[in-house]
């Protein structure tokens, strides 16, 4: 084998290594990878940063964009209205549930049709008296089901798109998929609704977050007399009493009562202090700082929100700032302005201090923060919360703008009067002009992560193709598959990316193994087009880990589920959509046309 042949497997190795131990966030290691193949000469220099401009990278980032209008124009808070009040049992919750969110995944990003029904699913479970995790983990597989029916649902099916022209012929259009993509997400989600959600375990998840964080158990109040050390100091100077662990809920200051008090407050002799901190801690501050012990027998959950200062409960996202931090590095309080109140980890709540747990993606966090800036909070450190959101029911111009924009972007679309990218640019770019989208808003909803994964692994992609990789793998799956028919060396295509996407981003699973799945097609003289398709179903079937897409990591702190717990219907799940999704490919996109 080639020296330059050694170096893209050694590269592809390590990266899909790094992939899946998480040690590193995706993005980084595939500029990693980039750079490798670029200093080793696989890659021109020049040729570098192509992956930005290719077009299936474009259109990911406009359709970020465009579901961000259609969250503005409130019609998923009238969903969500409706959902509230629709009588019936699990089931018949179940099925609406995932059958909207499905629906919604195939036309936005599948990650914000899951954030915008995971509220509603949780007051759904609490009005049913049931456990989160029976609606979260079906909730979270639905979104992966909805997002392979379009072109713009997922961006593995972008990107398959982007393949095909690579075969001399068009890329596939909007509803391409839908053929076969419809027909597996309907028969995943009659699965999950009548049997699937069945499978999995009852688990006390920090959904149930008022069962879970019982705040009134770890707050006490302490005076400051006259001799007091902190009296005339500012608020940060608590913390030279002390290293770290102590938050500051609340001040009483005769009969005026402050939650949440700005950094700049100085002490005043007299003054009630509503800490969270622990016994060791307490004993340490109270004799350092001289203190009065008053006590917290009269402390309760709504002593600590008030008109203007509330608790919130927010899931971590994959890509929050927070993922890999302490609060104490990330100095919330002064940064921020929230105090980070307390931390479940699937389920159960962390006991540890408070300033020193690393938080992770998924974690569940209890803060306390002004209401005006809750929600600007919550953006900034990519949290989703957990409580019903605030309704807007906005004006009927606001509604009706952005599905009209969208839906002639779609039209234009599905009947080639306009390339996909340039399609929903132009709707991106009418969405911000008409005020559907601020313009910070449409930068933030662009998950960059995602961006730079593609743009740099598109030329490690490339890489694997021009050094004759990809054909060397192909040829050893030709070599095995030697004495089956092309139908199963399909199935095996699937199945290897269905494996791959349980562990690997999606994205990132299709750019490698879609050169693979062109040199198989070539080398057993079938279109390529049946292979593709595959390897769009594979690439969205993410069910047995909670690491093999967003979604699943999402749901797995306010569902309580642990490592195991995607398996049990996820399986049974991959195994009947490779059963269906290998005839529906067939029929559709025949191996010889």
């Amino acid at each position: 084998m080639p020296v330059h042949q050694w170096i893209i497997f050694g590269t592809l190795l390590v990266t899909l290594g790094l992939f899946i131990t998480g040690r590193w966030r995706y993005d980084i290691v595939a500029l990693v990878a980039l750079m490798i193949v670029v200093l080793t000469g696989l890659v021109p220099a020049g040729h570098a940063f192509s992956g930005f401009s290719n077009p299936a990278v474009i259109t990911v980032a406009a359709v970020l964009v465009i579901s961000r209008g259609l969250r503005n124009s409130g019609i998923v808070d009238l969903i969500g209205e409706r959902l509230l009040r629709l009588k019936g049992g699990v089931i018949v919750q179940l099925a609406a549930l995932t059958g909207i969110v499905a629906a919604l995944s195939a036309f936005m990003n599948n990650i914000g049709a899951l954030a915008l029904l995971m509220p509603v699913a949780i007051q759904v479970a609490r009005k049913k008296g049931v456990q989160a995790s029976v609606f979260l983990m079906p909730l979270a597989f639905a979104s992966l089901l909805g997002g392979m029916t379009t072109l713009i649902g997922t961006p593995p099916n972008i990107i398959v798109a982007s393949f095909r022209s690579q075969t001399g012929a068009a890329p596939f259009g909007m509803f391409q998929f839908a053929p076969v993509g419809a027909g597996v997400a309907l028969v995943g989600l009659l699965f999950i609704v009548l049997l699937g959600w069945r499978l999995i375990p009852r688990r006390q998840g920090s959904a149930e977050a008022h069962d879970l964080f019982e705040i009134e158990k770890y707050v006490t109040e302490v005076r400051l007399p006259e001799e007091s050390k902190l009296v005339g100091k500012r608020l940060p100077e608590i913390n030279t009493f002390i290293d770290g662990g102590v938050n500051i809920l609340g001040l009483v200051r005769g009969n005026e009562r402050r939650l949440a008090p700005s950094p700049g407050l100085v002490f005043r002799e007299g003054d009630i202090l509503i800490l969270q901190i622990d016994a060791e801690n307490l004993e340490t501050l109270v004799a350092k700082a001289r203190l009065e012990l008053v006590g917290s027998e009269r402390i309760v959950r709504e002593d600590l929100e008030s008109d203007e200062v509330g608790l919130m409960e927010a899931v971590i996202g994959i890509n929050s700032p927070l993922v890999g931090r302490t609060a104490f590095g990330l100095d919330l309080r002064r940064r921020h302005g929230v105090n980070l109140l307390a931390v479940s980890r699937q389920g159960r709540r962390l006991r540890s201090r408070l300033d020193r747990i690393r938080l992770q993606g998924g974690d569940v966090v209890l803060l306390q923060s002004h209401v005006q800036t809750a929600r600007e909070v919550l953006a900034t450190l990519e949290c989703l919360p957990l409580a019903q959101r605030e309704l807007r029911i906005g004006q009927r111009r606001q509604l009706i703008l952005p599905l009209t924009v969208f839906g002639l972007a779609l039209l234009s679309t599905a009947f080639g009067l306009v390339p996909a990218p340039v399609a929903f640019v132009m709707a991106c770019v009418i969405m911000v002009m008409a005020g559907c989208v601020s313009l910070r808003e449409a930068y933030d909803s662009i998950d960059w992560s995602i961006i730079i994964l593609l743009g740099a692994m598109i030329p490690v992609g490339e890489a694997l193709e021009t050094t004759g990789g990809a054909q060397l793998i192909a040829g050893s799956l030709l070599r095995l598959a030697d004495r089956m028919p092309a139908s199963w060396v399909l199935v095996l295509v699937l199945v290897l990316t269905m494996f791959l996407s349980d562990l690997v981003n999606n994205a990132a699973a299709v750019v490698l193994t879609a050169p693979i799945a062109i040199g198989v097609a070539q080398g057993l003289g079938t279109s390529a087009d049946p292979f593709l398709m595959a390897i769009a179903v594979g690439a969205s079937c993410a069910f047995l880990t909670p690491i093999g897409h967003q979604s699943n990591t999402l749901v797995m702190g306010p569902g309580g589920y642990k490592f195991g717990d995607y398996w049990r219907m996820g399986l049974l799940l991959e195994l009947i959509i490779a059963l269906v999704a290998t005839p529906l490919i067939l029929l559709f996109w025949p191996l010889y046309p």
